[in-house]
């Protein structure tokens, strides 16, 4: 936040008739537990101001609480240590699900203040230390004493998006101006840029990228600042979601080559984000009748598509963990926080689900990312056609993996490849309305005619390993068999 939104905002809270449930005064930082003192006030902060459905909960330093007259403080969060550990640090530690809280000092009106902004939890209670608190009036409790507002805290989870969450609030409009690239954002939805300063508000407005407060006051909202940021280092809580990508020498993670954070919202960045990851990719020189062309060896719609699910479909409400590209010498791993929602087996099939709805929808718009789900249908289909072997989808403990592997001979492919093969050409024909054989597999994998048993044995094995079927109409000659998905 610059200064003077740190000011408007300070003003706008000692305007309070009093304290809140979602807003504590102190005037002064006393040695002792602070760490446990301020954590507590954490926890019950930020479940206080997600039972309320508050944009954000703050506890200040330096105001004497009747009166709200500005006192100063002492207190320095960011130069004070408990048991030689930072105080932000250990706070961090202990608060559990992790909140990305942000520490503010500054003066107003001359007197040294601080400022805690606090998020409203999201999907479960905050705790600290293992005890989840709740502000009751401006007194803070345990949360388990008081089940009725327990209940109605949980009640309001399934109600909470990230994207109506505020990554900047109380901005005016030249602050929404310098923050958003909203002529990018014209250009992006094939609109023509309006004439006048009202004109661009209004549809920044309806498309919900900024809130209006009253006067020349605004929130940007966070899937505004996620998509339409100019720099995202601008808006605290959203550079920690950027995308990265890392290059690496060889086939693991002892020696990185080089890494690059985008700077740019995800639609504003979105072209530059792709070129870069393709620049870095290796090629293959073909020669023609007349030239020489040098082709990706990886397709380049298929890494566009990846790339826009883990931006789209990642859980914003998983800390410390942003959208990934990882280059290696032999693969490419694609991830994004949080588990799917969908099974990864399905994701040729099923329609897609997204946490992320409104981002989604503008994506979509923009001609990002796929309208009706197809995308992954259009990866495999690429790696089949680049003879590829084929994409692994995983789900680990906290994220979503996809890995692109580069070419490999038949004979160097295992087990486990060749059956994920067999399945997801199953898959992408019974899509298509078309059901895989035995000579449409060989075609997919390159196994020449006369080996068709090699085809038979791959088919067998996916067939044990629950993850293919015969289909049962028409002829039953093996010459003639046919196949589909397990879910077929």
């Amino acid at each position: 936040m610059t200064r003077a939104s740190l000011s408007s905002l300070f003003a706008e809270l000692l305007a309070l008739p009093k304290e809140t449930e979602w807003v504590e005064f102190k005037e002064d930082y006393k040695p002792g537990d602070w760490a446990t003192y301020i954590g507590e006030y954490l926890s019950a902060l930020s479940n206080s101001a997600a039972l309320h459905r508050k944009e954000m909960a703050y506890l200040v330093w330096g105001v004497e609480n009747g009166t709200h007259n500005v006192k100063g403080t002492s207190f320095r969060p960011r130069h004070t240590k408990v048991s030689g550990e930072e105080l932000e640090n250990r706070l961090l530690r202990f608060l559990k699900p992790a909140i990305d809280f942000q520490i503010h000092e500054f003066a107003y009106e001359g007197k040294p203040v601080v400022l805690f902004a606090i998020p409203p939890a999201r999907s479960t209670p905050v705790g600290f230390a293992g005890t989840e608190y709740i502000r009751v009036g401006s007194y803070k409790k345990k949360l388990k004493d008081y089940p009725e507002k327990e209940r109605a805290l949980w009640a309001t989870f399934s109600n909470v998006t990230f994207e109506k969450g505020v990554a900047a609030g109380g901005v005016t409009s030249d602050e929404v101006l310098a923050l958003i690239d909203y002529p990018a954002y014209f250009e992006l939805m094939g609109t023509p840029l309006p004439d006048n300063r009202a004109g661009i508000l209004d549809r920044l407005a309806r498309e919900k990228i900024v809130v209006r407060r009253g006067g020349d006051r605004f929130n940007i909202t966070n899937v505004g600042g996620i998509l339409f940021a100019k720099d995202l280092e601008q808006f605290d809580r959203l550079a920690r979601k950027a995308l990265r990508v890392i290059i690496y020498r060889g086939d693991n993670r002892v020696e990185t080559i080089r890494e690059q954070t985008g700077t740019k919202g995800y639609a504003v960045g979105f072209q530059g984000a792709i070129k870069y990851i393709n620049d870095q990719l290796p090629q293959n020189e073909q020669i023609g009748q007349a030239l020489r062309k040098e082709v990706r060896v990886y397709p380049e719609i298929a890494i566009r598509e990846l790339t826009a699910n883990a931006l789209i479909h990642q859980d914003f409400n998983v800390g410390g963990v942003s959208p990934t590209v990882e280059i290696f010498a032999d693969r490419m791993e694609i991830t994004n926080p949080g588990r799917p929602l969908i099974d990864t087996l399905r994701f040729i099939d099923e329609p897609p689900q997204s946490r992320n709805e409104t981002l989604a929808k503008l994506m979509r718009r923009m001609s990002i990312c796929e309208e009706r789900g197809s995308g992954i249908d259009k990866v495999v289909s690429l790696v089949e056609a680049y003879q590829l072997p084929a994409p692994d989808f995983r789900a680990t403990s906290g994220s979503t993996v996809t890995v692109v592997f580069g070419h490999r001979k038949f004979s160097r492919m295992g087990k486990e490849d060749r059956i994920r093969a067999c399945y997801q050409h199953a898959c992408l024909w019974f899509v298509s309305g078309k059901r895989m054989t035995n000579a449409s597999l060989r075609r997919r994998l390159g196994i020449e005619d006369p080996n068709y048993p090699m085809a038979s044995r791959i088919i067998r094995d996916t067939i044990d390993a629950g993850l293919l079927k015969p289909h049962t109409e028409g002829s039953a000659s093996k010459k003639n068999a046919s196949y589909v998905p397990f879910w077929a």
